[in-house]
């Protein structure tokens, strides 16, 4: 079975936004091997300078990447990333599956990802062009890789 791992800056204190993304953990399970790993996200004071913003963001990137397997295929969700539709996500995972044995997503907080994160990823991809919380992104990461699996196993659920 696909492992998939998503990797994220903080912890979902919104009690709602906890039992959605619980929800599609657990419709993943029929899918797919899913792991959640957060580490610590850095709090960056109001006027922080754009060199302290980026201090942070590496460090933050930092801890992320130390949680990484070098045999995973590594997409980072930033902002600059492609916009693939739901059915080119379902595509690069059906042929990432049977390449690598585990897939991981890496979400920055809400300074998003430092360059060093683009650099090791396999893959940039963008959620939207718009705006979101970075709490907001796990659950729309969540939901689309069960949308890609329904898709993959030609099961109604996506259109």
């Amino acid at each position: 079975m696909l492992k998939i791992r998503i990797i994220a800056a903080g912890t979902i204190k919104e009690p709602a936004l906890a039992r959605l993304i619980n929800e599609y953990i657990k419709r993943l399970g029929k899918y797919c091997s899913l792991e959640i790993s957060e580490v610590r996200d850095e709090s960056v004071p109001a006027r922080e300078s754009a060199a302290g913003i980026e201090k942070r963001a590496r460090a933050e990137t930092g801890r992320m990447l130390e949680r990484l397997k070098s045999e995973a295929y590594v997409i980072a969700l930033d902002m600059r990333g492609d916009t693939p539709d739901s059915e080119g996500l379902a595509r690069k995972i059906r042929e990432l599956a049977g390449r690598r044995p585990e897939i991981a997503f890496i979400i920055g907080g809400s300074h998003g990802l430092h360059q060093d994160a683009l650099t090791r990823a396999d893959y940039v991809m963008s959620m939207s062009r718009l705006t979101f919380p970075h709490q907001f992104a796990r659950l729309l990461i969540l939901e689309q890789l069960f949308r890609a699996f329904k898709i993959i196993n030609n099961e109604t659920y996506h259109k």
